[in-house]
């Protein structure tokens, strides 16, 4: 039975996952690829900051 083809979200290239070392990646190079964009601040995750006037007083 044949795998799925998959796209590297990085380089675009279609690969079977399963022959894959680093999924969902075609390989370790786009995988750091990845992560240098990640802790290089180049991704982040919406985060819904609360209005001030909602945020509880702070206790002495």
């Amino acid at each position: 039975m044949s795998s799925a083809l998959m796209r590297c979200p990085i380089c675009k290239r279609e690969f079977r996952g399963e022959d894959s070392p680093a999924p969902p990646f075609c390989s370790e190079r786009c995988r750091r690829i990845d992560l240098g964009r990640w802790l290089g601040e180049d991704y982040s995750v919406p985060v819904e900051r609360e209005d001030e006037d909602e945020t509880p007083a702070e206790e002495n």
